[in-house]
């Protein structure tokens, strides 16, 4: 019981000291992006979005049901930013439209990075026969028109869940990232510190996660957020081609519908807040793309 004891207090200490160093590096990157003006704001406006995807869809629920008597309503307090054409409270839609809107960005973003990378990643590294193969595969999806496998994809199924649609947008999105990151991997590995690696016969784990991945990794961090804007595009215009089951909180949706009523003075609010949260979105995470490029590379930042 006591050898147990001891162990169990030397891992706790050693658990601890981890967390330690974790939580300096976490406090060390945020105090880097607060010094940086860009990454600052956009970093406010992400946080933004989600205290409304985690406490505003909670505290605010959405009721669907239409109410005929306050049909396009101007905004009061019971209804700050008004309603929508079936008497809806907008606010709260739009609010419950930021679940399947960031989820489908962040999950986009995240699929087209990890395919990006790992392809990128083998190919430069690989080369031969291993590169020509995934360049070419690469060559041939950024070639291939979008338009049409869409209106394929729209009279076979309608897909409902949110990971799929994301993978959808990864599959037509990853080759520019994989072409892009295996031109950076092959001019990094011909630096004198990998090869001062390979001359100490280190693991190629080490090599990789520890020389190369550092080296790319601000170039696919601000990817990873530039990806994440465009997919709030296009899953607007995927959404409208009958690919996926429409909903009616997706902002783009909510755009969509809002046309119709573009003349009428009441509806002026129905068609400017999604247009305000699409804009605001998109400026917030440009703004951090921006900030971080300068924040995560040592050259920029010298300069």
């Amino acid at each position: 019981m006591t050898e147990f004891k001891s162990r169990f207090n030397a891992a706790m200490k050693s658990f601890g000291r981890l967390l330690w160093r974790a939580l300096k590096k976490i406090g060390k990157f945020f105090k880097m992006v607060f010094e940086n003006k860009q990454a600052a704001a956009g970093m406010i406006i992400m946080f933004f979005f989600l205290f409304m995807l985690v406490v505003l869809t909670q505290a605010l629920p959405y009721d669907a049901t239409p109410d005929p008597y306050n049909l396009l309503a101007k905004p009061s307090w019971a209804h700050p930013f008004g309603t929508d054409e079936l008497g809806r409270d907008l606010m709260r839609r739009l609010i419950a439209g930021s679940s399947s809107v960031l989820g489908i960005a962040f999950l986009t973003g995240l699929f087209t990075v990890t395919i990006g990378v790992v392809l990128g990643l083998i190919s430069g590294l690989a080369g031969g026969i291993t590169d020509k193969i995934i360049m070419t595969v690469t060559n041939l999806v950024m070639t291939v028109p979008t338009f049409p496998i869409m209106l394929v994809l729209a009279q076979v199924a309608t897909i409902t869940n949110v990971a799929v649609f994301s993978l959808i947008l990864s599959a037509l999105s990853w080759a520019g990232l994989c072409r892009a990151v295996r031109s950076q991997i092959i001019s990094v590995k011909e630096r004198d510190f990998i090869q001062i690696c390979k001359v100490m016969n280190l693991r190629k784990t080490h090599i990789i996660f520890s020389e190369l991945l550092p080296n790319i990794l601000s170039y696919v961090v601000v990817n990873f957020i530039m990806i994440m804007r465009n997919a709030i595009t296009a899953s607007v215009g995927i959404m409208m081609l009958g690919v996926v089951a429409y909903d009616h909180t997706n902002w783009g949706a909510i755009l969509n519908s809002s046309q119709a009523y573009i003349m009428n003075p009441n509806a002026i609010f129905f068609w400017l807040m999604p247009v305000l949260f699409i804009a605001l979105f998109q400026a917030g995470v440009t703004l951090l793309a921006n900030g971080l490029d300068v924040v995560l590379n040592p050259r920029l930042r010298k300069n």
